[in-house]
Parts: C-alpha cells; structure tokens; sequence
C-alpha cells in the first residue's frame, strides 16, 4: 500500500528539491513534503524486500520519524540549503507520514 502517490503533493515536492540546484532557494514547506515522501517510499522498499516493519505501531513511527529526519538532513546537505528550519521541516514532515499512515490503515 503506498502512503504516497507518484503524483501526490509529496511526490511534485520530491522532484522539484531532487532537481533543484544546488543552493536554490527551497522553504521547508517544499523540504518536509520531498521528505516525508522520500521517506514513505524508503520505508516501502524495506518492507517490500524484508516481508515485514517494525513489529509495534510506535516501532514504525519512530522509523518513519528517522527517515524523514535522515531526509531533510541529506536534502539539506546536498543542496547547500542551510538557511532552511530544518527542525521544523522535520516536524512536517513526521506529521505528513503520521497523516498517510492512519488514512491507509
């Protein structure tokens, strides 16, 4: 089940910051977008290839906060875009994962 659709708000905020160059002027509302995707389809490819996630609900949320965290961290990185409130991008971000899973469930 995909938390995202390829042409979800998320999925046009992936492309556009993983097109980007570097140093574009990026806000965190497009940041935590790109990354709550990125995150959502990282954390798919895991279950696909393992046949299974983390064993608890809480599990799963704290994996999924760690992957949008280790996304913005490397958008952030590979852009040059240190002006950006990465925390609060981040916070989005987690939100935007939370809100996807309990519609898919």
């Amino acid at each position: 089940m995909r938390r995202f659709e390829v042409d979800s708000e998320q999925a046009q905020a992936f492309d556009q910051v993983d097109n980007a160059p570097h140093g574009a002027r990026i806000s965190h509302e497009l940041l935590s977008n790109a990354a709550a995707y990125e995150a959502a389809k990282t954390y798919e490819i895991y279950v696909a290839q393992s046949g299974h996630g983390p064993a608890s609900d809480t599990g799963v949320k704290w994996t999924l906060a760690i992957l949008v965290s280790a996304s913005v961290d490397r958008l952030v990185e590979t852009k040059g875009l240190e002006y950006v409130d990465k925390e609060k991008a981040k916070h989005d971000g987690i939100l935007q994962v939370e809100e996807a899973r309990a519609r898919n469930e």
